[in-house]
């Protein structure tokens, strides 16, 4: 249970440095990121990931309604909480550089349609939508799971082809995060089959 809790906490303590880090100065962090040099690696970054991570706050609302599980739960409100503001940092930067943000409405995404790793699709969606209990935490802890290391391959990408500062930090964020989000999420799969 140590481990769960200590697990639990790496990306909180993530976002909290971000939070930290962000109120520094006066200066406005994202007018900092778009006076910074980016590359095109740096919008597909952002311009993909702000519907990934809507996609992972959909499902984490989804959980906080459905789930059977308090951990399940716990995770999902931690997921939220961090990919929220991430959300919004993203969307600002795309605005500071001039580029188109995403739609990030339900009505908006089509999940079909999308090609981003780890995205699922609007039938996935729907099918855990209609699952309850221990059915419905199995279907959106494998989703997560699969979310999850599709973002992860995105933050990668943008480590070797982006430029931007700020987009860098928030992939290594991102990657940090996640992984310790797997692990704990393939524990609590664990937990489900004994």
């Amino acid at each position: 249970m140590n481990r769960m809790k200590r697990l639990l906490a790496l990306p909180l303590a993530a976002l909290a440095l971000l939070t930290i880090a962000a109120c520094g100065d006066d200066s406005d962090t994202d007018a900092g990121a778009a006076a910074e040099g980016h590359n095109s690696a740096d919008v597909t970054f952002a311009t993909d990931m702000v519907p990934h991570h809507a996609q992972a706050v959909q499902m984490a609302e989804m959980a906080l309604e459905q789930a059977s599980s308090q951990q399940v739960s716990d995770l999902a409100e931690q997921i939220k909480a961090a990919q929220q503001p991430e959300i919004e940092q993203m969307t600002a930067w795309l605005e500071a550089w001039g580029e188109p943000t995403p739609d990030t409405s339900m009505s908006g995404m089509d999940h079909g349609d999308m090609s981003m790793p780890g995205m699922m699709s609007s039938e996935d969606m729907d099918r855990m939508a209609a699952a309850q209990g221990a059915a419905f935490d199995r279907m959106w802890l494998e989703g997560m799971i699969q979310h999850h290391e599709g973002a992860i391959t995105q933050a990668e990408t943008e480590l070797e082809n982006g430029e931007n500062a700020d987009a860098q930090a928030l992939a290594d964020v991102i990657i940090e995060a996640q992984m310790a989000e797997i692990d704990i999420m393939t524990g609590l799969l664990d937990n489900l089959d004994s």
